[in-house]
């Protein structure tokens, strides 16, 4: 039996809920203070200052990562939305949907009211057109590892999509709901790929427009008018609020900051963790933790010291998870208790099975495995001395104190290490290059599908599990096709990877954006991105 979910009756509920909720308050998300504000407020423009140039406004291209989207998000709409509040697929561009009984095929009723700003109408053949385009760019798409088994669409009247997988693809609603899937029209796909960057050539079905871009300076978008099909839950389908839209690129977080206290912006992206209680105490914070894996040690399994059991196990001992974040951040970032944040999908709270602080223990079990401690207190075996390359990234200012700490944690049970600090791409060389014993970073995605992408064969190369049934396990969660079992090894997988030493959890991400007390309808969507800007306004 197929599994259909218009939710028609519950979402029109929930957005008159949404809209009586928008009408009493001016509340933002984790800090924000409530206000008299009396309501929407049309027209005006909102600052909006960023820590990075976008790079691209193809929505299946490569960007920036979060600044990327945050800006792409307004332009492009997606088939489907995902409710960051109770984490459900909601209709979108598609005003319906069904999966057949092993995820392969996701039939797609489509609205049939929807233009792109360029004047056209999306079809289903519309659809078709930008699955197809993502595929084909390969590498270059940023939805590639969405589309690893798309076969095709079939289109099956002029608003009805049947999208096709060769193999169970359980987790292709939350990734179709993401804007890295947003949809472009059709005559946009006839621009080369390579060449839709700039965004001045492609049209998204939106509600804003890219009005202009200066590289490294500012992009700024203007509302786009008629745009009535807004997610129902979003709790306005009349348009966005605001006139306009002005990213500006501020690198430094101290400036973002204090553009945010002075005034000259609306809105601070990616306020820093020491900076977050005093942007509160006289304006407001959005926060939520960011879904996926959460920060900690990944090992790579193909070193042969990390290949030893014993070794992860003493790791895991040794590691104080509660020392590392509250000397690095403090508690706006969540101890994590599993190897997904609280804000993925399936997550399920694995405390138990951590293994507590407990230096002794250690000790004990390197002891055993015959790591012996040396004159300098490093341990040693068959004359190697037990010693990490430790690999991080250094545009998250608290990774270097977190490193340091463990570090700390690491050679009180006798293993040295040495950090390997670099930017993104550095990083990604490291990595690639397999010189490295541990590496520190966390990657955000809604779906419990992420530990597919980070621990088996088939989604990385760099520590992929050294255990072929687990391995097999992460492998064939996404081809269960029933939502409720597929949960079940989603949630046991977590505890798996921690009981079987394959990683030690740390602490989880949050996204952080500071407004000032004017602002309202400022929200983190369910991948903690910003959420499209349909309810944002500026109060007088």
């Amino acid at each position: 039996m197929s599994r259909k979910r218009t939710q028609r009756a519950l979402i029109a509920a929930a957005a008159a809920g949404l809209a009586l909720s928008l009408a009493l308050t001016g509340c933002a998300s984790g800090g924000g203070t409530a206000s008299n504000d009396a309501g929407p407020v049309d027209g005006g423009t909102l600052k909006f200052a960023i820590g990075n140039d976008p790079i691209s406004f193809n929505p299946t291209g490569v960007g920036n990562g979060n600044d990327t989207w945050y800006v792409t998000r307004q332009v492009y709409d997606s088939l489907v939305y995902q409710n960051p509040d109770s984490q459900e697929i909601e209709p979108w561009l598609a005003k319906s949907y069904s999966v057949n009984d092993n995820a392969t095929e996701f039939t797609f009723n489509l609205r049939d009211d929807v233009t792109f700003s360029d004047g056209s109408r999306l079809t289903a053949t519309t659809i078709k057109a930008n699955l197809d385009d993502a595929k084909a760019a390969g590498a270059a798409s940023s939805a590639a590892s969405y589309l690893a088994s798309y076969t095709g669409t079939d289109v099956t009247d002029e608003h009805t999509a049947v999208v096709k997988f060769a193999k169970p693809n359980a987790s292709f609603l939350s990734n179709a709901a993401t804007v890295t899937l947003g949809i472009v029209s059709d005559k946009s796909l006839t621009v080369p790929f390579a060449d839709r960057s700039a965004g001045t050539n492609i049209a998204g079905s939106g509600p804003f427009v890219l009005k202009s871009y200066t590289k490294d300076q500012s992009t700024t978008l203007a509302k786009r008018d008629g745009y009535t099909w807004a997610p129902a839950s979003r709790g306005n389908t009349t348009g966005a609020h605001l006139d306009a839209v002005e990213f500006s690129v501020v690198p430094e977080s101290g400036n973002r900051t204090g553009g945010l206290t002075s005034g000259q912006l609306d809105v601070a992206g990616g306020i820093a963790p020491n900076d977050i209680d005093t942007v509160a105490a006289s304006n407001n914070t959005v926060e939520r933790a960011n879904p996926g894996t959460v920060f900690g040690v990944y090992f790579n399994e193909h070193q042969p010291v990390i290949a030893d059991e014993s070794v992860r196990e003493a790791v895991g001992y040794a590691v104080d998870a509660q020392e590392i974040r509250d000397g690095a951040l403090n508690d706006h970032f969540a101890v994590a208790d599993s190897v997904l944040s609280q804000t993925t999908q399936d997550h399920e709270d694995a405390s138990s099975v951590i293994p507590a602080h407990d230096p002794e223990k250690a000790k004990q079990v390197l002891e055993q495995a015959g790591w012996t401690e040396g004159s300098d207190g490093i341990r040693e075996k068959d004359g190697q001395k037990l010693k990490f390359r430790i690999s991080y990234i250094n545009n998250f200012g608290p990774n270097a104190d977190s490193i340091a700490l463990l570090q700390q944690q690491l050679k009180a049970v006798g293993i040295d290490s040495v950090q390997i600090s670099g930017t993104v791409p550095e990083f990604q060389e490291t990595i690639k290059s397999g010189d490295y014993e541990v590496a520190w970073r966390n990657l955000s995605r809604v779906d419990g599908d992420v530990l597919r992408t980070d621990f088996s064969s088939a989604g990385t190369s760099n520590w992929p599990v050294d255990d072929a049934e687990l391995n097999q396990r992460l492998l064939d969660q996404v081809s269960i096709g029933d939502q409720a079992q597929r949960s079940a090894e989603i949630k046991s997988l977590q505890k798996a990877l921690i009981e079987q030493y394959h990683f030690v959890p740390v602490h989880e991400l949050t996204t952080v954006l500071g407004t000032t007390k004017s602002v309202h309808g400022v929200s983190l969507g369910a991948d903690s991105r910003l959420d499209l800007l349909v309810n944002a306004y500026k109060a007088n």
